[in-house]
């Protein structure tokens, strides 16, 4: 974190306000779990705590014990590696660098014993991703405020500002804090990004302000932290305003590409890591073919962080100074199929299957009076340990081990029990389920296992209704080349049962692999006998615009052009080491791949390039070639739960049973050795992330996926839709 410092603070009594103790009643905001405030006589409430202490209260906020940590925020005891970087979770460490290095560093020098917490729009988001209001409070926090509302003054309390370095916010915290009644008695500011010396120059000009501050620091933090092992900079339109390239976006291109680049690297500065930069580079710079602007996105990027990571070095206190980790930066050229195809897992099928408002899941329950059923809101995140355990589980073996658990139950319980032997005959899940929820003191210990047996069941009424294992089938026979034109086209004739969307799905995969069946009217044929309308075409289409060598075509007319070489990467070669228990998973994502050749230093150096050569002291993690690890064997599938027999009878590492490498992906890293990360440009994707987690085992590294959003399926396809079929080269840059 670094603090500037170079103006001395001298103490000033506060402006005389009156002693009268402020309550205000806390009401939660409606985007995010923090607390906004609306005056009230009432005494301060905090729903969810119950918590309720008047404003003045003189009693101090419980605190965990205080962890001995350096200058520059990071603890000094003695688990950290020597390899570089802390070695705690990427999630706690985000976690702990807002509550303690930001929040807990206020008291040291603040006579408050609760504050006010100021953020805007985007660092409440960041805060929301890492924190819950319960951590925020313990750490002295009694209400959080949105710096663009009407706040009432508090001259009597200290205030925290977590905001971004705009000069829009510094104007309304200059507002706040400056002239003879200032909202509140101290102010701690701390900037998300690096601030520009301009904006400092105004704060300092303001002679009444300077002794109100009690601290002025960045903390470069701006990213979001979706999972113990990912994170996104949370760019939504990346694909449009990256990669369509029209001539009224180039501004838009700019200034996506420098915050992208921003909060990439402020993922470093938090993690203490400096990283060899490896970017895919722009094969397209050559005589005969106009080089755009999407072309060059990866070594912006890469040049972008590699500009902060430098001046990282001289700035921010016991910044490593040499090589530490690995970065690697692609974009979604280097994958178009891992968006689009079905993926078999619990999470990706919930996600792509339900509707879901992001990881809030709605269903229906009974009422507690019994007199008719109410919707209720879940969050199917890390708290949750059924979640937990089956979120990269194949969906057949989800199923299976959701019964098993409802057996297990069963069996324990001597009430059902009996009501069993009342049934006779083997009970269904449902029947299970019907059975345990019959138990009300058992309530608490089940509605998690109920809630998953649910959604189990309706993702698996899904998979059968809209006939997803023809389609899941012909999609992995597509990319392994066990299937062709032919094949789809009886598949588009045959298959009248199956819906539109899934049909664009099959057509987009079709069209990754074989470019050169849509460079004639092939295409256009294709997407008539498969009954896509007119949107569904510009999706089919606009996926040129993520292949590295598309020409401008000479007549003027769109053509669609991929990269030759395209072909070859959209191809899965069968991985005979890794084949799969569960039938409908052969299918794994290009990235998985590039991992292990980074891990082993295997980069094709024809498509890759590296910012920073290596260090002398630079030494990459040896890692076996094959790596043995121990799976428990496939469950039998019962086919009346699932519709028919999803096991393949093969003893290997899947990926997906409990005792795969994925069950432990997350612990014990520090006896792990140097991190990857890897950023994707234009969306990561559910199988991409599972492929962090399997191979953080699988290597001894813990690798973190990075992205400008995280897409399933129809969100990617939508994007793919709002792209421009505009392009803009080089050569029609004035620059």
């Amino acid at each position: 974190m670094t603090v500037w410092s170079w103006w001395s603070w001298e103490p000033r009594t506060p402006v005389s306000s009156s002693s009268r103790t402020r309550s205000l009643h806390i009401l939660p905001h409606p985007n995010f779990c923090f607390y906004f405030v609306s005056s009230d006589r009432t005494q301060l409430q905090q729903v969810k705590r119950g918590l309720s202490l008047p404003y003045g209260h003189k009693q101090r906020p419980r605190h965990r014990r205080e962890a001995v940590r350096s200058p520059g925020g990071m603890s000094l005891d003695s688990d950290s590696s020597s390899q570089g970087g802390d070695r705690r979770s990427f999630r706690q460490i985000t976690r702990d660098r807002l509550l303690f290095e930001m929040l807990r560093s206020t008291r040291k020098d603040s006579k408050s014993a609760w504050k006010v917490l100021i953020m805007d729009k985007f660092t409440v988001k960041i805060m929301s991703y890492s924190c819950k209001m319960a951590d925020i409070t313990e750490e002295g926090v009694s209400l959080v405020e949105d710096l663009y509302k009407r706040r009432q003054p508090l001259p009597s309390l200290d205030a925290i500002y977590f905001i971004q370095p705009t000069k829009e916010n510094v104007v309304m915290f200059l507002s706040d804090m400056s002239g003879r009644s200032p909202l509140y008695k101290k102010a701690y500011v701390f900037f998300s990004s690096p601030i520009q010396k301009d904006l400092v120059a105004q704060i300092k000009r303001d002679s009444s302000i300077l002794p109100r501050i009690g601290a002025l620091s960045e903390m470069n933090l701006e990213y979001f932290p979706i999972d113990s092992q990912g994170f996104i900079t949370d760019h939504e339109r990346a694909l449009e305003e990256l990669f369509c390239e029209s001539a009224e976006g180039f501004n838009k291109y700019n200034a996506c590409l420098n915050a992208m680049a921003t909060r990439i690297s402020t993922v470093f500065a938090s993690m203490r890591e400096f990283p060899r930069v490896h970017y895919r580079i722009a094969k397209t710079i050559d005589a005969s073919t106009m080089t755009t602007l999407r072309d060059m996105v990866p070594t912006k990027i890469a040049a972008g962080v590699w500009n902060y990571l430098s001046k990282y070095k001289t700035s921010i206190p016991e910044f490593p100074q040499t090589e530490t980790c690995e970065l690697l930066i692609v974009d979604r050229s280097v994958d178009q199929i891992a968006p689009i195809i079905h993926e078999w897992t619990y999470d990706a099928m919930c996600h792509d299957l339900l509707c879901m408002d992001g990881n809030k899941y709605v269903h229906e329950v009974s009422s507690k009076n019994g007199s008719a059923s109410e919707k209720k809101e879940v969050l199917l995140e890390d708290h949750d340990p059924v979640w937990l355990e089956l979120r990269h589980s194949h969906i057949a073996d989800a199923s299976e081990r959701l019964h098993d658990k409802m057996t297990h139950f069963v069996s324990k319980n001597k009430a059902a029990q009996l009501q069993q032997a009342r049934t006779g005959g083997e009970l269904s899940t449902r029947d299970l389920q019907k059975m345990v929820q019959a138990l009300p003191q058992y309530t608490d210990q089940i509605d998690k296992l109920s809630l998953h047996v649910e959604i189990a069941g309706k993702l698996n009424v899904i998979i059968r209704e809209q006939c997803l294992r023809d389609v899941g089938q012909l999609e992995q026979d597509l990319v392994f080349g066990d299937a062709g034109t032919k094949e789809l086209i009886n598949f588009f004739r045959t298959q009248l049962g199956v819906s539109r969307e899934n049909k664009l799905r099959l057509l987009m995969i079709y069209a990754a692999i074989n470019p050169e069946k849509f460079e004639s009217d092939k295409g256009t044929k294709m997407m008539q006998l498969a009954g896509l309308s007119a949107d569904d075409m510009i999706a089919v289409n606009n996926m040129r615009c993520l292949c590295t060598d598309t020409k401008k075509s000479s007549g003027g007319a769109f053509t669609l052009k991929f990269d030759v070489q395209k072909k070859k990467h959209a191809h899965r070669k069968e991985r005979t080491t890794e084949q799969s228990a569960w039938a409908l998973s052969r299918f794994y994502p290009v990235l998985e791949e590039l991992i292990e050749q980074l891990s082993k230093g295997e980069l094709p150096k024809d498509e890759y390039n590296c910012m920073n050569d290596p260090s002398p002291s630079f030494h990459v993690v040896p890692t076996t070639t094959s790596t043995s690890v121990h799976t428990s064997p496939a469950h039998s599938m019962r086919s009346r739960r699932t519709g028919g027999s999803w096991a393949r009878p093969r003893g290997s590492d899947d990926g997906y049973s409990s005792d795969s490498v994925l069950k432990h992906a997350s612990s014990d890293f520090q006896k792990h050795g140097q991190r990857i990360f890897v950023f994707v440009i234009g969306g990561a994707t559910r199988s991409e992330l599972r492929a962090a987690h399997k191979l953080s085992s699988k290597l001894k590294r813990e690798v973190i996926l990075g992205s400008s959003s995280l897409d399933d399926p129809p969100q990617f396809i939508t994007k793919l839709k709002m792209m421009s079929a505009e392009e803009l080269t080089l050569d029609d840059l004035h620059i």
